[in-house]
């Protein structure tokens, strides 16, 4: 019992630190801490290394300190920088160390400099940014192209009171050393300054002060034509939908629900469209527990994506701070996953499920399997290259264990309640014991165009925003506009809901009672145009390359591609439901 408090208390303060925030009050003279923690190439985010795999100053011993689950999820890597700053004491060319560099020193730093490294240096849990050297090209004939490594950094610091504000790193004022035609081994001299300024900006807005920020761009305005063209198209589907849809249900029930006299009259002719399919349109699906764990997830990950984007409108975590998306994403996944099991569980008693236990088993394994697979894969290439985003041991075993402790257990605990408290599933209609045949349809009436359809509204009504959400995950962007994101996430089901609606009257008009699975797929075919933009967008507008990027971007991307199919099948499938149960509720039967 008491390791279990120990591991359990471990896991919540590795979960909540990011959230917390701590005001260090300094004395004059007092040390700062300074850790270098990575570098990378500009163009590749997720491609990180150890500041200290580059031949550069480093201790005889490399002491790290230790990080919050997010910040290692992050790919930091903090480790005791050699610099000496003190609180308030100005430095003016303080040598570091000196190095001797060799050929193979040389030729990593040339290639490091031609991919545009910068490092990253955190101080007082205020990140500093800056690249490693200088590229000069110039001219066609002759050609010159001369690469030059920055040996000297200043830190410029803000205070106010016993308290720092901002924080920066330039090279300004020093010339870099030439790794042209040098003699070997090449003597470098690192050397660093220190000023310090006073401010009077408070400590609560430290984080909104111009620094380290101002090394990436800045972040995104509004793109209202984007926002215009998204809101425009809702409102002429949920026209669509609202008025032509609803004019010919009106028309459909003034021809089905005659009177008894009336029908007598018409008794010679044949009943068509989706009042004749009645007796089968309830007829529960094939693979159930398959699709009710379907349901189940993405219900879980609708609750999810709600819950971060609230916690940001909210601003209960700042995204400038190492980690907190990260942190967020872990935990709200944990705790929702009772919402799957509940959700999964209560609709499989509803259809007649009774293997719930498997049903259970099969909703927690939905996402967390391939998302084990992919990332095994991924975290294996990474380790191979040896980056930063490689996690280490015990950060997996920290997670399998949030998953086993807090996870696993709150599916089982949805599934019970689930299960226990799922009523009968009240079809408006009987269905009988032997299946209507189905008539032919045309092609242009089969499920690959239903999907191509239902896919490529949706993603219309988003393309615009794909672009900036994926230069903020694979770029330099900084996307903080969750209003926006919320408009637009709201719009995407919308569109969705409206469009499956729509598919499921059409195929039920051709009397194909086989809508349950159908109308899932087809809200899901969304995410394959999602991933076919993705494909555009790392060959046409980013500059990732490589083994390492190219794994990553691709692996990642096709679990962001699934997360989307399991969210818009669940709200395709519901919408298509409650306009069933509408219509057959409305119908005059025998």
């Amino acid at each position: 019992m008491a390791t279990f408090k120990i591991l359990s208390l471990c896991i919540v303060t590795t979960l909540f630190t990011p959230f917390l925030t701590h005001a260090a009050n300094y004395k004059d003279g007092d040390k700062v801490p300074l850790y270098v923690n990575k570098v990378g190439p500009y163009f590749n985010p997720q491609e990180t290394y150890h500041y200290y795999s580059l031949p550069v100053c480093r201790p005889d011993k490399v002491e790290h300190r230790s990080l919050t689950l997010g910040e290692v999820l992050d790919g930091d890597r903090m480790a005791v920088a050699m610099h000496e700053i003190n609180f308030k004491q100005p430095v003016d060319n303080k040598a570091l160390c000196n190095v001797e560099l060799q050929t193979k020193d040389i030729d990593q730093l040339r290639e490091a400099i031609e991919d545009l490294y910068y490092f990253e240096f955190v101080l007082d849990d205020l990140p500093l940014r800056g690249f490693i050297g200088h590229l000069e090209e110039s001219g066609f004939l002759p050609h010159s192209h001369k690469v030059f490594l920055w040996a000297h950094l200043n830190f410029n610091i803000e205070f106010n009171g016993d308290q720092i504000i901002s924080a920066n790193v330039s090279t300004a004022n020093h010339q870099p050393v030439s790794l042209d035609d040098v003699q070997l081994p090449l003597k470098v001299q690192f050397t660093y300054s220190v000023m310090w300024s006073s401010t009077n900006t408070p400590y609560s807005e430290r984080l909104k002060t111009k620094g380290a920020g101002n090394f990436f761009p800045k972040s995104l305005e509004i793109h209202w034509l984007s926002i215009i063209n998204s809101v425009v198209l809702v409102f002429l589907l949920i026209g669509f939908v609202v008025i032509i849809l609803m004019r010919v249900l009106k028309s459909d029930f003034a021809k089905y629900n005659v009177s008894d006299d009336e029908e007598m009259d018409d008794i010679d002719q044949d009943e068509v469209g989706w009042k004749i399919i009645h007796a089968d349109v309830f007829r529960f699906p094939p693979y159930k527990s398959w699709l009710c764990a379907i349901l189940g997830v993405g219900s879980q990950f609708l609750a999810l994506c709600f819950g971060i984007i609230l916690l940001a409108l909210m601003g209960l975590f700042n995204v400038h701070r190492h980690g907190s998306m990260n942190t967020a994403a872990v935990l709200l996944y944990a705790l929702t996953c009772c919402i799957s099991g509940y959700v999964s569980s209560n609709f499989y008693r509803k259809i007649g499920g009774t293997n719930w236990v498997w049903n259970v088993v099969l909703t927690t394994s939905m996402f967390s399997v391939p998302f084990f697979v992919i990332w095994s894969i991924i975290n294996s290439i990474a380790w191979y290259y040896q980056s930063t985003q490689a996690l280490p041991y015990t950060t997996i075993i920290l997670l399998m264990l949030i998953w086993l402790i807090v996870g696993f257990p709150l599916t089982i605990l949805g599934g019970i309640f689930g299960k226990n408290w799922a009523g009968s599933f009240n079809a408006p209609c009987r269905t009988k014991n032997i299946p209507r045949e189905i008539p032919p349809i045309p092609w242009y009436r089969s499920t690959s165009v239903r999907m191509v359809v239902g896919g490529f509204l949706p993603f219309s009504a988003i393309s615009v925003e794909l672009y900036y959400i994926f230069a903020t995950l694979w770029g330099r962007e900084q996307y903080t506009l969750y209003g926006i994101l919320f408009i637009v996430f709201f719009i995407l089901l919308s569109v969705t809901a409206c469009i499956s609606i729509a598919l499921t009257y059409f195929q039920l008009s051709s009397e194909d009672y086989r809508w349950w699975w159908r109308s899932l797929m087809c809200g899901g075919s969304t995410s394959g145009f999602v991933f076919g933009y993705a494909m555009f967008y790392y060959y046409k507008r980013s500059n990732m390359s490589g083994m390492l990027q190219s794994v990553q971007f691709f692996g990642y991307t096709l679990l962001t591609c699934y997360v989307f199919f399991l969210m818009l099948s669940t709200v395709a499938f519901v919408a298509s439901l409650k306009f069933i149960r509408y219509i057959y509720v409305n119908l005059k039967m025998d």
